[in-house]
């Protein structure tokens, strides 16, 4: 397999920044689905609908930019490495601090901060992993670790299935919290960037040399000739994140109450589609080294609609988890391909800043996603129909906008 012997040739320094990207988008997702799965619990011990408890969500995507903004400046200047330490021990104390929230008010007050957080993960991570690798399989390295997402998924699912009657949703916060400990891992084994070394010694040169360089000055007009191409970033995040959360964010509800199916077998429909994903990714990241980062998308994005008869309206537990793990298996390959695609549409001033802010700004855009389509179910009380006419909008859409981008497919990773 093409994406075995591409990591078979790493360096072992490589292969341990991969490793720290990608667990740290692991344990984000685990901290963001563990709210998900437990909606319904939050919402029973605070006497409210499960849309109440969806606000927090909303306003973890609505926050999610000004983290992007924050950690990603934050890397650009001071490096990849030590931010991306700072950024995982913030999501995990906030995750700790979830479990004691006194009030439905106090968590949707976490959860905004939780999002400050989580918006900073995925761009500094991106930045630090693609800076690294080679450029030769970048594609099945983007699918690989876009599915750090779901992988976090399937923990929050097995653990939301094994332990949920034991200790509650308030235990499944405190467990939430152990991400802290990849701190160590990253500082005991992480290197820099060393494009983002490469673009420190060059400033320091210059500056020996008696010229100051103004980095304001000097990346205007790359910035300037990039706007066009963020503004298209964004609008493709947007499409993106309502493909993902549109499908992903109310169908533990959909499983629970309108489908009646217990925790256990939501948990485990939950562990069986984050596979799904995590297939998916990797075997349209991997294609999109052979087809292109567009065609990939295009491809994954329409192969989602006849999946949705067993998706939305499966009659059996066995029906709708096989719907699912289809479903995602296409969301999560079209996702696969992000990783790579921005940073390799992003330039190198802002390449930790970039590509994060659009994924996030797609995400605030799109932020009302759950909370809409759970008072749409509640109202009508047709979770099935909420589900199916939103996979077919965003599939389309999604589908529409790739084909509209450029091609960027083995972009060098240059410093400035």
């Amino acid at each position: 397999m093409s994406v075995l012997s591409d990591f078979r040739r790493l360096t072992r320094p490589q292969r341990h920044t991969f490793l720290a990207g990608f667990l740290g988008w692991t344990m984000d997702s685990l901290d963001y689905f563990i709210l998900i799965l437990c909606a319904p619990a939050i919402a029973a011990e605070f006497h409210t609908r499960p849309s109440a408890v969806m606000g927090a969500v909303f306003l973890t995507l609505a926050f999610r930019p000004v983290g992007a903004v924050l950690f990603g400046v934050l890397a650009d200047r001071y490096g990849r490495r030590p931010v991306l330490m700072v950024n995982i021990l913030s999501f995990s104390v906030i995750e700790l601090a979830c479990g004691f929230a006194p009030s439905l008010g106090a968590l949707l007050v976490l959860r905004a901060v939780f999002g400050l957080a989580m918006g900073g993960e995925w761009g500094v991570g991106a930045a630090l992993v693609f800076e690294t690798l080679p450029a030769e399989g970048r594609g099945g390295f983007s699918g690989i670790l876009q599915e750090g997402y779901a992988l976090g998924s399937i923990l929050a699912a097995g653990i939301y299935a094994l332990f949920f009657h034991a200790i509650g949703w308030r235990g499944l916060f405190i467990l939430g919290a152990t991400p802290a400990l990849l701190v160590f891992y990253v500082q005991a084994r992480v290197a820099e960037s060393p494009v983002w070394l490469e673009g420190k010694r060059k400033r320091l040169a210059l500056a020996v040399g008696g010229v100051r360089p103004s980095r304001l000055s000097t990346d205007w007009a790359s910035l300037r000739a990039f706007l066009p191409t963020f503004l298209f970033l964004v609008l493709l995040m947007t499409a993106f994140m309502s493909f993902s959360h549109g499908t992903q964010d109310v169908y533990p509800t959909f499983l629970a109450t309108q489908a009646k199916l217990t925790p256990q077998i939501v948990g485990l429909i939950g562990v069986l589609y984050g596979f799904g994903s995590i297939a998916g990714g990797i075997v349209f990241g991997a294609l999109s080294e052979k087809w292109g980062r567009k065609r990939a998308i295009v491809t994954a994005a329409l192969l989602a609609i006849p999946v949705i008869p067993l998706y939305a309206y499966g009659h059996s537990a066995l029906t709708l988890g096989i719907g699912a793990v289809l479903m995602q298996f296409m969301v999560q390959g079209a996702w696969g391909v992000v990783p790579a695609y921005l940073t390799e549409l992003s330039p190198a001033p802002v390449r930790a800043t970039a590509p994060g802010l659009a994924y996030q700004l797609g995400g605030l855009i799109t932020s009302w996603n759950g909370k809409a389509q759970a008072l749409a179910a509640e109202h009508t009380g047709n979770y099935p129909a909420v589900l199916a006419i939103t996979v077919i909008v965003v599939a389309l859409t999604l589908a529409g906008l790739a084909l509209l981008g450029r091609e960027a497919k083995g972009r060098q990773m240059i410093a400035v």
